[in-house]
């Protein structure tokens, strides 16, 4: 037997060795997932000690965790806009960036025909859904897997999504009030040095965007203009370094009023236009 309190410093120490920078709050989020208990409790039962097979599943977790493998993949569990989302490494892991673009387009979203292009888990497509009051969304994505995590998503949360297999365009039919993605964008230089929890574990399709991180900017617009209303919107989330080149995209394409919208850092982070 071992007290809680114990658990957790051995769990801290073993991520420590391994690298792990936010070592202290990845072996507590293991243990509050392997016990089911909130911090509150956790200081109520201290000195508790824990049976051996929860202690045997701790430590199982934490020894995944010094591999590199993202906490994320390991609860299964990441929170995006205030909802759970299912991920595996079929798909990205949500990032709180990402809110801004999901925010954005809630906030234009009523009524509306909403597209959301390289959906992966679904947690923009499912935000609008949830949180908007769209006419109806659609959510594409190339890989198989990724559709299956993220309709397990929808149903989980509630909401009717029409999900498509494509290829950018390649099965897309109809037009749209609001084209919304968060594409691939990183170069080969950024994947070389991305964490090892990220290149090693996160899906690369769904990261890598060719030479220059544009490609799937250039390919999604080129082709938006069939399919989104006059007056509609496109949005993007963006590398916080590419909103130049993909306002110049936009405007080469002959979309108007191109605005840049910053993260929480006070990064660009998101580009949208107006198809006229």
């Amino acid at each position: 037997m071992i007290r809680l309190q114990d658990m957790l410093r051995i769990g801290a120490d073993t991520l420590q060795k391994a690298g792990i920078e936010e070592f202290q709050l990845d072996a507590w989020y293991l243990l509050s997932y392997c016990l089911g208990i909130s911090r509150s409790e956790y200081y109520l039962k201290i000195n508790d000690e824990c049976d051996d097979d929860s202690y045997s599943n701790y430590k199982k977790m934490i020894d995944i965790r010094a591999n590199r493998v993202p906490l994320q993949y390991i609860t299964g569990i990441q929170e995006f806009m205030g909802i759970d989302f299912i991920v595996n490494e079929s798909v990205l892991i949500p990032r709180q960036d990402t809110e801004i673009l999901a925010e954005l387009a809630i906030k234009h979203s009523a009524g509306k025909k909403v597209l959301d292009m390289c959906t992966g888990s679904g947690c923009i497509a499912i935000s609008i859904a949830k949180l908007g009051n769209p006419c109806n969304v659609t959510a594409t994505d190339i890989s198989d897997e990724a559709l299956s995590v993220a309709k397990c998503n929808a149903k989980n949360n509630r909401v009717d999504i029409e999900f498509v297999k494509s290829d950018v365009w390649d099965n897309i039919f109809g037009a749209y009030d609001i084209v919304v993605s968060n594409p691939p964008y990183i170069t080969p230089k950024e994947l070389e040095e991305l964490m090892p929890e990220v290149i090693e574990h996160e899906p690369v399709l769904a990261l890598a965007g060719g030479s220059d991180g544009l490609d799937f900017y250039r390919q999604i617009v080129k082709g938006a203009g069939n399919h989104i209303v006059n007056g509609g919107l496109i949005m993007f989330e963006i590398g916080c370094f590419q909103a130049e080149d993909v306002s110049r995209i936009l405007f080469d394409n002959g979309f108007t009023d191109i605005r840049v919208e910053k993260d929480y850092a006070g990064l660009d982070r998101v580009v949208w236009a107006v198809r006229p």
